[in-house]
């Protein structure tokens, strides 16, 4: 039996009555089906695994990506009239209500409903939370055409009473609404169309195909979705069949057949939609976005709307209050007193480096003077330095290996790196070496004939792998 969902024509119905047609016990193998069939909507079957493995709740906000969410093929007949009230809206300050962790899945109840006003997971939106009479409901999944309700106890044959996490249902409205519009600036004003959504538990993403977003884009961007935003715009439910919603100026048409559902936001764009969203633009709050990175071909812009985008804000500016009291600044001009405190350091590691490669030859210079010559003539310099830094030991390498008839073999305990150098003169293999010396000391490592670097796995054993390295040079010693 098709499931009627209230929610398509009154997102903010957050009491319900509706009659239960089946409960049943939410095994592993019945979410197994809905997994191995294909009948969850796209990106749920990790999620329905997790259900079925471990603790019922997943984690809000885990919706795969998938675009503006998917629509339904249904006929808008016996919907609700919509009675939003702004004033009833959550309270200033309140957070986006997370999904508690719940009990293991044998213990979890699938509730079908001949109607519902729950909304399943799907197109990058998560599922709502809330009860169902005084069973908890931890996830809501969409199966063809029927809304499947996991509590975490079970609910009687009968009527039953509804309650949705209000909470948790108004911030993912203003996400999505808000997705909406910067998704239509960034189409009409920049030629960026989105590719997916995503409606995280912290912060919200849309993937755009195009050109790179500057600075400037997103900015301009952002102050032309808050322009929409303050206008106070109206957010209308319209249907029609998909030659009608086309003729109508539709920004991502779609081919399917029968009735189908969009959103209309005043004078800015309809789009096919089956999410649930506000029913004016201001309720949106504000729309933030932060920034944007690179995902394959397609650019990533992150965002938050409402009050996300407000605790992001004083998120933020608590971070780079924090920075500018380390230093020593106002938060105005944290940035270029970091500037300058990197250039200050780049001058410092650029002192330090120059420091150690004078240090390095001195030292080298000393023991190629002390050191003795072999019969063959080869001069092998060992040694084990305990904490030198790596910079040290590598230039000691190389300025050794400048002398002819030089071998370099040393190796850095604390790290328990290796070093093996040599000057071409010497006519040994340095990569033959190694590889002979780990054989007889466990580690790994490779290189040339004139330079080999390795790690020997434990790190007391270098005494013994650089005797050996030694003797295979040095037979006589």
């Amino acid at each position: 039996m098709t499931t009627k969902r209230l929610y398509y024509d009154d997102a903010f119905e957050r009491e319900f009555a509706a009659e239960v047609l089946s409960c049943e016990p939410a095994s592993a193998a019945a979410l197994g089906t809905a997994v191995a069939s294909g009948a969850a909507a796209p990106g749920r079957a990790a999620e329905l695994e997790k259900i079925a493995r471990s603790p019922a709740a997943a984690a809000s906000g885990t919706a795969a990506s998938g675009g503006p969410a998917a629509l339904r093929s249904r006929t808008p007949s016996g919907g609700l009239a919509a009675s939003g009230d702004p004033a009833a809206l959550p309270r200033a300050g309140s957070a986006p209500v997370e999904t508690p962790a719940g009990p293991p899945a044998e213990e979890l109840w699938r509730v079908k409903l001949d109607r519902t006003a729950f909304y399943p997971s799907s197109g990058g939106q998560p599922h709502d939370t809330g009860q169902l009479g005084d069973a908890r409901v931890v996830d809501v999944l969409d199966e063809d055409d029927e809304v499947i309700h996991v509590v975490e106890k079970p609910v009687a044959i009968g009527s039953v009473k509804g309650i949705i996490d209000w909470g948790r249902r108004f911030d993912h409205m203003q996400q999505h609404t808000g997705q909406h519009v910067l998704s239509a600036v960034f189409n009409s004003k920049f030629s960026l169309p989105t590719i997916s959504f995503h409606l995280g538990a912290d912060v919200c993403t849309i993937d755009v195909r195009g050109k790179e977003p500057t600075q400037e884009i997103l900015d301009g961007a952002m102050a032309a979705a808050n322009d929409v935003v303050y206008a106070d715009r109206t957010v209308k439910v319209k249907y029609g069949s998909a030659d009608e919603l086309a003729a109508a100026g539709v920004r991502k048409a779609v081919e399917r057949s029968g009735t189908l559902r969009a959103i209309e936001i005043e004078s800015l764009e309809l789009q096919p939609c089956g999410g649930t969203h506000l029913q004016r633009t201001g309720q949106i709050g504000m729309i933030f976005v932060r920034g944007v990175s690179r995902i394959r071909q397609d650019w990533r812009v992150e965002f938050a709307c409402g009050r996300r985008a407000e605790h992001l804000a004083r998120e933020d500016f608590a971070t780079l209050k924090a920075v500018a009291q380390r230093l020593n600044c106002s938060p105005q001009g944290a940035v270029s007193a970091a500037e300058r405190v990197v250039a200050e350091r780049d001058a410092h590691f650029k002192s330090a480096r120059a420091s150690i490669q004078k240090l390095a030859e001195i030292d080298a210079r000393a023991s190629l003077q002390e050191v003795e010559v072999g019969e063959d003539g080869l001069r092998v310099i060992a040694k084990l330095f305990e904490v030198d830094p790596v910079e040290y030991v590598q230039a000691f390498a190389r300025e050794v290996a400048q002398a002819e008839n030089t071998v370099a073999l040393l190796v850095r305990i604390e790290s328990a790196q290796i070093f093996f150098s040599r000057h071409p003169t010497a006519k040994k293999d340095m990569n033959a070496l190694l590889a002979e010396a780990l054989e007889r000391v466990p580690g790994k490592g490779g290189g040339s004939r004139d330079s080999a670097r390795g790690r020997l796995a434990d790190p007391q054993r270098a005494q013994e792998f650089l005797a050996f390295a030694v003797s295979r040079l040095r037979p006589e010693l």
